[in-house]
């Protein structure tokens, strides 16, 4: 251990103990700075949690955080277990593609409750508590499905990649918008008529074909959780057939 309490190899702070077998009790806990962290992201964004802002958060010195969680990778490694401690996981109905797309669901919430998330799901993260305790219910909702194991953590991975890529599109949609100097609606309205322009050209048959009868902008106006449902639905739909 290097002075700050930083690591002199790499470890995986799960198998590190809170607390030594002696001592006083820890003023603080990791589920305690987790939240807190998990506070700052959700009101201003991950880029606003640093290391001297948890600990000013829980009351304690920012070099003593450090004791706690060695390094900033591994308090955005605590974040994300902790949100992942929110899913619900109801017994498998035998619809396994039923049962992930209810699941990819919740996932679609929680990155919306937690717009930080998307960022911060890689491999480095994958394997904390609550992750475990999500991939061992996924394969369970996935023992009807008659496939390798391997490749129903290939499947898992898709399906949380792709939720993740659509709701990371939401975000920066809404966000866009917020940051419009006019109103959504004027915005649109400008683009649908561009856009009708150019299809009345005739040039474009087959796009101006696809994007009839719902509007003259692609996206325009759709129930975006029908359509996460029927992307899901596809995706699954590609397995076991």
């Amino acid at each position: 251990m290097t002075a700050g309490g930083r690591p002199a190899e790499p470890e995986v702070i799960w198998s590190r103990p809170q607390r030594a077998g002696r001592g006083p009790r820890p003023a603080h806990s990791r589920e305690s700075i987790a939240a807190e962290a998990v506070r700052i992201a959700d009101a201003e964004g991950i880029d606003a949690v640093s290391m001297r802002r948890v600990a000013a958060g829980i009351g304690a010195g920012t070099m003593s955080l450090y004791n706690y969680v060695p390094r900033k990778e591994e308090l955005y490694e605590l974040m994300v277990d902790a949100v992942g401690g929110e899913y619900e996981f109801p017994a498998p109905t035998g619809d396994w593609r039923a049962d992930l797309l209810a699941l990819a669901r919740q996932t679609r919430a929680l990155m919306h409750r937690h717009p930080w998330l998307p960022r911060l799901l890689t491999p480095v993260y994958g394997f904390s508590p609550n992750a475990l305790r999500y991939l061992e219910h996924s394969l369970e909702y996935l023992a009807p499905l008659d496939a390798p194991d391997a490749e129903k953590l290939e499947l898992v991975a898709a399906v949380n990649g792709t939720v993740a890529t659509y709701v990371a599109g939401e975000l920066a949609l809404a966000e866009r918008a917020r940051a419009l100097p006019w109103s959504e609606a004027e915005e649109q309205g400008v683009r649908t008529a561009w856009l009708g322009s150019r299809l009345a050209t005739g040039e474009y048959p087959r796009l101006a074909a696809a994007v009839s009868g719902s509007g003259p902008v692609p996206g325009a106006g759709l129930d975006m959780a029908a359509v996460f449902d029927r992307s899901l639905t596809r995706l699954l739909g590609a397995w076991g057939t």
